[in-house]
């Protein structure tokens, strides 16, 4: 594939994004879902009304800037409501949360395009992204978590850009960095995710680079107090031998920018990705505090935490569509954000923000918050593989050599796998530990990297030599696309009837 039909793949991709989400923004003339929070909040600090938020505010911030310039616009003031407060178009709250979803799927691509430079990689993860139900339905609608996702995926976008690069242009592109995970946190407390999947990733490319130090590492398996009399002599060889190879390591062959973060030290770590985003956490929070003076900085973080500890647990008595962190990965249970039955698709909508009926129309407009299913399952699948990848990469050596072994060049494939897994697993396993009543949209910040490993899978099959596993690749991404279409009348809240509407909802869960 040329540059130029790269160029025309990602413009073609980011045109679609537009035209679906900008398509109807303001057909429903109510708050949908958490709409009755964030757009509020957001058209709190244009009227100077001081509020209380169990979230950080930035995202608040960004949404109140798209309510005042979409109110100042010749367009989009069709419809209006006063049910932010002030008399707005849902247009005008709902903008720049569809802009920003637009990008979401060009940062993909570039994230993928810097870790081996394959445009049809490229373009892949940012069409499957494009073609993903809960990130077309987030963008759609004023709500936070679209920014906790760009933020995080620009601080990863910036950190490989930074990677590529030396000296002063290297500092530019880490400073930006921290600004973009600082942001991200400061959108929600799990954008921190992020910033874990770069220190994971840091510290597994420095494990690595230490083993492959060895070009016999010392470590095999035999008896245990062996090891234990080699102890001394190893790490005293290993330090050398690490001083050594970082003195040399510009002049390594370099395959992918990962391995050059074993160039970032400590200090530069804690700085970049330490000190700058707790600064610009701090900085973001000053307006808020401004017009809200009930709390200071510390005691606001007390009240958010004292909230969170007590949400009930993930059960139906909470919320209905409570979900803890082991569905998520095969979309157990989504959410409907929004759910109305009509007897004609003449019958207008209801202004205000419609119970879930009892009794069934003629017409169901559903807008659910669900995953493209065939995406997601085939993306769990992937990140598996690449996992058993990894795992046997060393396992394998154990039972041929007996020994502990890496080789002294990894494949680029595995530095990917390595990037994908770790990032996965930061962005979930945190979630554990959760007790409170969590959602799917929780799960958005590990997905993204799921795209990213079905992206990888389908280019390895389109790459093969054998016309079976290119059959493969082809049939996955003609599923991926069929499927967003099938199920698009539930992301837009396009009119479905009984039937249409039942032949959509596969397992009891997800209704």
């Amino acid at each position: 594939m040329t540059k130029k039909w790269f160029q025309i793949g990602v413009l073609s991709i980011f045109i679609l994004s537009v035209c679906l989400r900008f398509w109807g923004l303001e057909r429903f003339n109510t708050l949908v879902f958490d709409e009755v929070y964030y757009a509020k909040f957001g058209n709190n600090y244009l009227t100077r009304t001081p509020f209380f938020n169990v979230h950080p505010p930035l995202s608040q911030y960004i949404i109140g800037i798209g309510i005042w310039i979409g109110s100042h616009l010749p367009f989009g003031q069709d419809t209006v409501n006063e049910l932010t407060g002030s008399v707005r178009s849902p247009w005008s709250y709902r903008w720049l949360n569809a802009l920003t979803g637009s990008l979401i799927p060009l940062v993909i691509a570039a994230i993928a395009y810097q870790l081996n430079h394959r445009y049809r990689f490229a373009l892949l993860a940012g069409l499957f992204t494009a073609c993903d139900g809960l990130f077309l339905v987030e963008s759609r609608y004023a709500l936070n978590n679209i920014y906790t996702i760009i933020f995080g995926l620009l601080g990863q976008w910036f950190l490989l850009l930074a990677l590529n690069n030396q000296n002063q242009q290297r500092s530019w592109w880490l400073v930006l960095t921290g600004i973009s995970f600082g942001a991200s946190v400061a959108t929600k407390w799990n954008g921190l995710w992020f910033l874990l999947g770069a220190y994971f990733i840091w510290i597994a490319v420095y494990i690595i680079r230490g083993i492959q130090s060895f070009p016999d590492p010392p470590i095999r398996l035999t008896s245990l107090a062996t090891v234990i009399r080699q102890r001394k002599i190893f790490l005293s060889e290993w330090y050398r031998k690490w001083v050594d190879l970082n003195k040399t390591s510009p002049e390594i062959a370099v395959q992918t920018p990962l391995q050059n973060l074993a160039q970032i030290n400590i200090w530069q770590m804690l700085f970049y990705l330490g000190i700058i985003p707790a600064i610009v956490y701090r900085l973001i929070w000053i307006p808020h505090l401004q017009l809200d003076r009930k709390y200071g900085f510390i005691e606001v973080h007390q009240q958010i935490l004292k909230y969170h500890l007590h949400v009930g647990g993930n059960n139906p008595n909470v919320h209905p569509y409570c979900a803890a962190w082991y569905k998520w990965p095969l979309m157990n249970r989504p959410i409907a954000y929004y759910y109305q039955t009509t007897e004609s698709v003449d019958q207008p909508l209801s202004g205000l923000q419609p119970p879930l009926p009892t009794e069934t129309g003629k017409i169901i407009y559903d807008v659910h918050a669900m995953g493209n299913p065939f995406l997601w399952w085939f993306g769990v699948a992937a990140i598996l593989f690449l996992a058993a990848m990894l795992v046997l990469q060393v396992v394998i050596p154990w039972f041929q050599q007996k020994r502990f072994y890496l080789p002294a060049n990894l494949a680029i494939d595995n530095w990917i796998a390595l990037y994908l897994v770790l990032n996965y697993a930061a962005n979930l396993l945190p979630w554990v530990r959760v007790t409170r009543c969590v959602f799917i949209y929780h799960y958005m910040s590990a997905v993204v990297f799921v795209f990213l490993a079905i992206a990888w899978f389908v280019d390895q099959c389109l790459s093969s030599y054998y016309r079976e596993i290119r059959v493969v690749g082809v049939t996955i991404t003609f599923l991926i696309l069929a499927a967003f279409i099938f199920w698009m009348p539930l992301y837009l809240g396009l009119p479905l009837s009984p039937e249409g509407f039942k032949i959509r909802m596969w397992f009891n869960t997800w209704i």
